[in-house]
């Protein structure tokens, strides 16, 4: 319904559509609890009060609050496709999200993008995207894409497109990239937002950061951090994903004076949290439980987004707003009962409303291109001492150490006593050969080697073993699915997770794809992985724009100096 055919609905000129009665609906403009009815036509809120309707339903005094928005999140990591991505979190109360195709934008450049955009149509809550910026997010790795600013221009105009994505290329902001500038002018002239993406970046460089047009951080990971950004004018989106959890560490920045230009989301949340813990709701309860005020946690899971981009027919219950709604009885630990999309339920008592169909999945082409016959791991000596990737648990960041190698027959190879492992990265996309190889600490691997084609940010094969017979059969365990996660013992693959939506999603729900990889996690536990998930960690051991030392198709990546380095030292 357009706007104007609103307003014989909203004068009570036209009996409404539907009209939810004795509710107590959050305001999220005035932070007030009113005690009123909400009447929707064609999908909108008219107005707040009696109207005549030709549905009544009477909410029993529970709380109804505006749809959840995550501002920042990757679909990809669900490994789930869009269809059963939304039907994992609608339940939820998430009623729209901001996706940023980064992941399958890496593999398919602007195609990926194209059929994220389409598959986000027909679904039971509102998808949009921000524009991949950063594919391949450095010149270190091979990606089977690259998008420069020209290759953005024909996407920029899209009515789901709201903002350019995490500019986590930040050297080439602070120096002066012409096509990473050229970047983010053009999202200024289609007057979208710029997200950041600049853990830990401070003083000079964090002004130089913000000064060419970036408004949003979500890597911040301590309050420090966080209050220096927020007063050089950035929008602090918290974060709680799988990999990294920092809402906790940044609670203490949230403060009447500070909460309206801050705001919840999940980035990466892997089946098991989402189905576990689930999503924005999570963070609203986990907030409330930690003191915060329950009308500002709300108000940063649903206002604050949608100015953020712009989204101004969501985010509230207010006249001409989209009906995007959740319900709930306990305003302390909010537990979503109801959610309603453009007025229609869609949820009730955590599960999807009956009736509501699942999109076909859209074709893509084969995203393997790998010859197995002239994959080699064998690292000859070179010298006395190696750089070693140090794993930090519950934490995407990495460590680097200097150790001797463990040496046979001139060759170094992995170590399970001293947890020193073999770890390579695969090209995939292009058929290159590329085989980034180096060594890695803390996964714990006392036989067997795990494989994954799900590894940020091009996502090439990474895979970390015993011994290179067992990488060779995880490598070509992933290439024959056409990509996905797999756990080989003795040159047999063991327990594996078919990914074949661009060796990223599945189109499966997520809980067949959770339980696929609760057989896969004890799989890798028995072959002696200590890590909590170690395929998480190994899918972010290969992203070289967070520090320490990374692995890419081409080499190891010393990310505070920004370059390639040797494996020996």
């Amino acid at each position: 319904m357009k706007r104007h055919d609103i307003i014989p609905y909203a004068k009570g000129d036209k009996p409404v559509d539907l009209l939810l009665t004795h509710a107590r609906i959050i305001n999220v403009f005035s932070g007030e609890i009113i005690e009123d009815s909400i009447a929707i036509a064609g999908g909108r809120i008219v107005g707040i009060g009696e109207y005549q309707a030709g549905e009544i339903r009477n909410l029993s005094g529970r709380f109804v609050a505006p749809g959840f928005i995550d501002p920042h999140v990757h679909i990809e990591s669900s490994m789930a496709c869009v269809s059963q991505f939304a039907r994992a979190v609608v339940p939820h109360g998430t009623t729209t999200v901001v996706a940023d195709p980064h992941e399958i934008a890496n593999v398919f450049g602007t195609l990926g993008i194209e059929y994220m955009l389409k598959s986000g149509e027909h679904q039971p809550m509102n998808v949009y995207f921000s524009l991949s910026s950063c594919v391949p997010a450095t010149s270190m790795e091979t990606s089977g894409a690259r998008l420069d600013a020209v290759d953005l221009i024909p996407l920029m105009s899209h009515d789901r497109i709201v903002a350019l994505a995490e500019m986590m290329n930040y050297p080439g902001v602070i120096y002066g990239d012409p096509d990473v500038l050229s970047k983010i002018k053009l999202a200024r002239q289609y007057r979208k937002p710029v997200d950041g993406h600049s853990p830990g970046l401070s003083g000079k460089d964090l002004n130089a950061y913000i000064a060419s047009g970036i408004s949003s951080d979500h890597e911040c990971t301590t309050a420090d951090e966080a209050r220096e950004k927020l007063m050089a004018g950035m929008h602090i989106f918290i974060r709680q994903g799988t990999g990294a959890r920092n809402l906790q560490d940044l609670l203490p920045i949230v403060s009447p004076r500070t909460f309206h230009r801050m705001m919840w989301c999940t980035d990466d949340r892997d089946p098991h949290d989402l189905l576990s813990v689930g999503h924005i709701d999570s963070m609203v309860r986990e907030a409330i439980a930690s003191g915060v005020d329950p009308i500002r946690a709300i108000q940063m899971a649903t206002l604050n987004p949608a100015e953020y981009f712009g989204l101004y027919h969501l985010g509230a219950i207010a006249p001409g707003r989209q009906a995007d709604l959740v319900v709930f009885s306990d305003l302390n630990a909010p537990v979503i009962e109801q959610v309603y999309c453009k007025g229609s339920i869609v949820a009730e008592n955590s599960a999807m409303s009956p009736g509501i169909s699942v999109p076909e999945t859209l074709p893509l082409p084969r995203s393997m291109r790998v010859t197995l016959k002239t994959l080699d791991f064998s690292i000859p000596l070179a010298g006395d001492r190696i750089r070693v990737i140090e794993i930090v648990p519950n934490q995407i960041i990495t460590g680097s150490m200097i150790a001797a190698p463990t040496v046979f027959q001139d060759t170094a190879i992995s170590d399970p006593d001293r947890d020193i492992l073999k770890i390579a990265a695969v090209e995939r996309h292009t058929g290159s050969g590329n085989i980034g190889k180096g060594f890695v600490r803390g996964f714990g691997l006392k036989q067997g080697a795990i494989a994954s084609s799900v590894a940020h940010d091009s996502h090439n094969i990474i895979v970390v073993g015993t011994t290179d017979e067992d990488m060779l059969a995880a490598v070509k365990t992933v290439v024959l699915m056409g990509g996905g996660l797999a756990v080989v013992s003795g040159g047999r693959p063991i327990a594996k997770v078919s990914l074949p939506i661009a060796g990223l999603m599945s189109p499966e729900p997520v809980h067949v794809i959770r339980d696929h990889l609760d057989r896969l996690l004890a799989s890798a536990r028995e072959i002696g992985s200590t890590l909590q998930n170690p395929f998480m960690t190994l899918s972010f051991l290969s992203l070289p724009v967070i520090p320490e030392l990374k692995i890419t198709d081409q080499g190891l990546v010393d990310v505070t100096r920004f370059q390639i380095v040797s494996l020996f030292v």
